[in-house]
């Protein structure tokens, strides 16, 4: 599993002409799910990006969770993280899990943050053609694979 965080000050997604999530402070999570990802990883992941201190404190540091801000969380998937473009000129897809196992985990992630946090959790659509709109904060962005 590899997710791209990003802390922003604001963000939505667009499907068609419907914002299908819109938060403002907290993270915008790019989800990518390996063909070979199990549960248990999900939950590390989940757990990792609720506890993440990227957020400031009143000195400026980052000691502050998305969830000690209670910041939201804007959850997209993003099979093409998992895009190899070491060989030739064409990205492969080959390690991204297929529809049938990356949706339910998507989904399982979105269930895990609803029942482990109060959080303003908002998604995407699965497997939508998506326009994302956000405003960097900081620009903060990490790169969490488990």
């Amino acid at each position: 599993m590899k997710v791209v965080i990003q802390r922003v000050k604001s963000a939505s997604v667009t499907v068609g002409n419907e914002i299908t999530g819109a938060i403002e402070e907290g993270l915008l999570l790019l989800v990518g799910i390996h063909q070979d990802d199990t549960k248990e990883q999900l939950e590390w992941m989940c757990k990792k990006i609720l506890k993440l201190r990227i957020f400031e404190d009143k000195d400026e540091k980052m000691n502050l969770s998305v969830s000690d801000v209670g910041g939201g969380l804007l959850v997209v998937s993003q099979f093409t993280l998992y895009g190899n473009a070491k060989k030739g000129t064409r990205p492969s897809f080959i390690e991204a899990a297929k529809p049938d196992k990356a949706e339910p985990m998507y989904e399982e992630m979105i269930s895990y943050f609803k029942e482990h946090s109060d959080l303003n959790i908002q998604t995407g659509k699965f497997g939508a053609m998506m326009d994302i709109e956000l405003i960097n904060d900081g620009p903060v962005t990490l790169i969490l694979e488990k």
